[in-house]
């Protein structure tokens, strides 16, 4: 028997689970099929009242039946939504309703006589279902129901056997077993919204057979909900898995994200809402390319956007800047704008990515608190002024975490590390890493840029290129440096290239040179090892150390 706080069932072994559904069965566990057994009297202990309350007359004509109208996910999002903002959930359990009932709806059997039980007219305990479950809430009796809003439209009574709901449902297993002469009445009342009726049918079922009938998104989703309620951890699990083998669309990955709090924070519905992020961020990783849409996302989608490594942008600053861009359309007001930046979304921005000119504009950020600013700078340059070596293990102490913040990206511009000088002549020294696998990609003709870097209020960058030699005879790898454009500005710059090599591992000089840029221009060397392409990636290849090429460039401002 497990541990009931666990909010696992006794009879539903997870493992068991996972292995049918791996075999393509339909079945929810390895768990015995008691569907012989529902609404039967024969295998029955108890009987189950469930009080269908008529839905705010205002909300009527959409709830009603809604999973068997609703066409859509979106139509279910809407419909859920509405419901959560006018309707309070309230799920009442009787346990002291004694005298004989009238079964309103013809389907059922008569109820039998319930012979001696006691207090017939005590008051009915109220579960609301934003309270605690359990005991504490068994034993509660105090209602919000208002009788004024809603009333009792028609009655399910049902053969239940409380070994078998115990066992799938802590909820039911408290229930029965909370200590009180209640616990041994064989009379128990559920009032449940006429909008919950199928979903709750559906989930009893299950807890006997291990199955469901419904195959459509929202019914899934409202049997799911149900599940939850009533903490029946194995139905949300295969209401989760099924979910998750249908296609996914855009409005219903935000529905996955945006479920109530209680059903996100379930071990059982992880899988699904890590599908539903690994769908969002996999459709919007070029953010420039679907601006409009994801700029109309609510939070749960920006959050699940930004986790990804492979989000396609070209350097972090193109982060902070869309996700600055973000907030203030969708929060106008100062001090929501710097709760969600601070609480929510600076966790995804990589700091540590972003270049120094940029950091710099976040300490002045008004839409930030001055506080977190600070810190998330301060964390930033310490991460900079690392070795490389204590980069990548702070890197892969990070990866396993939500944020990731020390997890470099696959950005178009790849990052550069940039020492600059003052005295006794403007200078910087440029260092650009690149992956053998980068390398790789770049052939026949592709090129790779890094982030811009500055020299004496100019921006320049660097490009390696495949392309073929002087006399076009092979492939050989080149190395440019380019200055940003900004009107008709000339600028006089001695550049050196240089690349480390074994057997030293120490960098060696390959390219000097001269040039006056102006605007747009760039300049460089295509053959900058003097090898054909296939020496330059071979696997005994001087330049390659632990499979990544180590460039340097040094340029100073020629007076």
């Amino acid at each position: 028997m497990r541990n009931l706080d666990t909010g696992t069932d006794l009879f539903d072994p997870r493992t068991g689970m996972e292995s049918e559904f791996t075999r393509g069965s339909v079945s929810a566990s390895t768990d015995a099929d008691f569907a012989f057994a529902f609404n039967d009297s024969n295998f029955s202990d108890r009987q189950l009242r469930i009080e269908i309350m008529g839905d705010p007359l205002e909300n009527r004509a959409d709830n009603e039946g809604c999973t068997s109208i609703c066409n859509s996910i979106a139509d279910w999002a809407r419909h859920r939504k509405r419901r959560r903002e006018d309707i309070k959930k309230d799920t009442v359990v009787d346990l002291t309703s004694c005298a004989e009932e009238q079964i309103l709806n013809g389907n059922q059997p008569d109820m039998d006589d319930c012979g001696g039980c006691e207090n017939p007219d005590e008051e009915a305990v109220a579960m609301i279902e934003e309270s605690p479950s359990g005991d504490e809430a068994a034993n509660s009796n105090d209602s919000n129901w208002s009788m004024d809003c809603s009333t009792v439209v028609r009655v399910k009574t049902l053969h239940i056997s409380s070994p078998i709901l115990a066992a799938k449902s802590p909820f039911f297993y408290k229930l029965f077993s909370n200590g009180m002469r209640e616990s041994e009445q064989r009379h128990v009342t559920l009032r449940i919204n006429a909008s919950e009726e199928a979903a709750l049918m559906e989930l009893l079922n299950f807890m006997y057979s291990n199955t469901v009938s419904v195959t459509t998104a929202p019914a899934l989703l409202d049997v799911l909900m149900a599940a939850d309620k009533f903490e029946v951890a194995s139905c949300m699990r295969y209401c989760s898995r099924l979910l998750r083998t249908m296609p996914m669309t855009p409005e219903s990955a935000l529905l996955y994200l945006e479920l109530p709090s209680s059903v996100l924070m379930a071990d059982a519905v992880q899988p699904l809402t890590d599908t539903a992020k690994q769908y969002l961020a996999s459709r919007y990783k070029d953010i420039t390319k679907f601006q409009e849409e994801v700029m109309a996302l609510p939070l749960a989608g920006v959050e699940a956007i930004l986790s990804s490594d492979d989000l396609q942008v070209p350097s972090e600053d193109a982060v902070y800047d869309f996700v600055l861009k973000w907030a203030r359309a969708q929060y106008s007001k100062l001090e929501e704008r710097r709760d969600v930046l601070g609480a929510r979304l600076a966790r995804f921005i990589r700091f540590p990515y972003m270049t120094c000119r940029k950091l710099k504009k976040v300490l002045t950020c008004n839409d930030f608190d001055h506080e977190i600013a600070s810190k998330l700078v301060l964390e930033a340059l310490f991460f900079k002024a690392e070795a490389p070596h204590r980069q990548r293990v702070l890197a892969a102490e990070e990866s396993a975490t939500l944020n990731r913040r020390f997890v470099e990206r696959a950005y178009k511009y790849r990052p550069v590390k940039v020492v600059e000088f003052e005295l006794p002549r403007q200078q910087c020294v440029v260092y650009l890493d690149l992956k053998r696998e980068e390398c790789a990609n770049l052939f026949p003709s592709g090129r790779v840029y890094s982030q811009a870097f500055h020299l004496g209020g100019q921006g320049f960058f660097l490009s390696a290129h495949c392309n073929m030699d002087q006399q076009s005879s092979f492939h050989c790898f080149g190395l440019f440096l380019g200055m940003q454009e900004k009107g008709s500005v000339t600028f006089a710059v001695d550049y050196e290239f240089a690349a480390r090599s074994k057997p030293t591992e120490e960098f060696v000089s390959k390219y000097k040179g001269n040039y006056t840029f102006t605007g747009g221009k760039a300049v460089g060397y295509r053959n900058l090892f003097a090898i054909p392409w296939t020496s330059f990636m071979a696997e005994d290849s001087l330049y390659f150390i632990n499979g990544v090429l180590h460039l340097r460039a040094e340029l100073t401002i020629r007076h």
